[in-house]
């Protein structure tokens, strides 16, 4: 494997976990706006909890992204930089605001419904404008003039394959979050807010998985080359809706934890494999395209003495902080006495 294979596997990794992470918790602050006013179900209750610990966490990935990709490819950024100026800057503004109203929500109370609102907003526009990144890199909204790259906002606009990638983004924030709040909240005995996001997830699973089909049927159309490297990975696809399956029938069948089995932990491990698997299929396929057709990652990657020296720093910083996620996983979404707030 080639330094530049394990350098883009790594920021892929990254970005994976970073997407699911983000999902759960952008997600999650949707639903506490939601069902704000519905005090008997518990569910924004329940949604808070979640968001209390994890928020800090997440951002904790979007930081190892940036600097993945300035130190391990930096012929990439100028391009990048010049062309996800706007959209780069929306995201940095709402998440400043969400991470402001975070913590003014901890310290005064009477900023929690302001909160649910700004968390709720956000948890849709930053996951949207995030997703526009990889319509973006595929090549044709790119153009250049006197040298310098901007992107093409007519042909941004009225392109069906980027919404088709907003509309996939706003349904799997909303059903990867619906199905972990399912989760938790059965974690905590509540069932109302259970049957709640349940239901959520019931509804928002199909709505997925028919955004995932539309946005590789309108692919074929704009980025064809992508498109045909994908489907030559048919299998890896088959496997990915396989996931979805399995996960969504342990969703719908009765949930009973007499019985030794916790239902909705499987379906969403399954779930979430299946996101992984479907992520390995699209980052496989880019190869070895940054940004298609002019970046790839040999003509943008640092030199070898600089990568080997980063890539140490990586693996001694993985293992101070895996050990930390580790006990945050098992602190905050497995042991049941914080869970039910006892």
């Amino acid at each position: 494997m080639t330094d530049t294979i394990i350098a883009i596997t790594l920021l892929w990794i990254f970005v994976v976990i970073y997407s699911v992470a983000a999902s759960f918790d952008f997600g999650a602050g949707f639903w506490s706006m939601i069902y704000l006013n519905r005090e008997k179900t518990r569910a924004t209750s329940i949604a808070n909890r979640y968001l209390s610990p994890s928020w800090e966490v997440v951002n904790v990935f979007i930081v190892l992204i940036v600097v993945a990709l300035v130190t391990f490819f930096p012929g990439a950024t100028y391009t990048l930089g010049s062309v996800l100026l706007i959209p780069g800057s929306l995201v940095l503004l709402l998440m400043l605001i969400r991470s402001a109203f975070m913590v003014f929500s901890h310290l005064i109370h009477r900023y929690d419904k302001t909160l649910s609102i700004v968390s709720g907003m956000t948890g849709i526009f930053v996951p949207a404008l995030l997703i526009s990144v990889l319509p973006v890199t595929q090549g044709g909204f790119i153009r250049s003039t006197d040298g310098v790259e901007n992107l093409d906002w007519g042909l941004f606009f009225i392109s069906p394959h980027v919404y088709a990638y907003i509309c996939l983004a706003v349904s799997s924030t909303l059903f990867l979050s619906s199905l972990l709040l399912a989760d938790y909240s059965f974690i905590a005995g509540e069932k109302q807010a259970f049957s709640v996001y349940r239901r959520d997830a019931t509804l928002l699973g199909p709505i997925t998985l028919l955004m995932a089909v539309l946005t590789v049927l309108t692919m074929k159309v704009e980025a064809e080359w992508l498109y045909s490297r994908i489907i030559a990975d048919l299998p890896w696809l088959l496997a990915s809706v396989g996931c979805f399956f399995v996960g969504y029938i342990a969703l719908l069948l009765p949930q009973n934890r007499r019985y030794g089995l916790h239902l909705p932990r499987i379906a969403v491990i399954a779930v979430t494999v299946q996101y992984l698997v479907a992520s390995y299929v699209y980052g496989a396929a880019r190869l070895p395209y940054i940004v298609y057709p002019h970046v790839t990652i040999e003509s943008s990657f640092t030199h070898p003495d600089t990568f080997h020296a980063l890539f140490i720093c990586y693996l001694v910083g993985f293992a101070i902080l895996i050990p930390g996620f580790i006990y945050f996983w098992r602190l905050f979404m497995k042991d049941e006495q914080y869970v039910r707030q006892k």
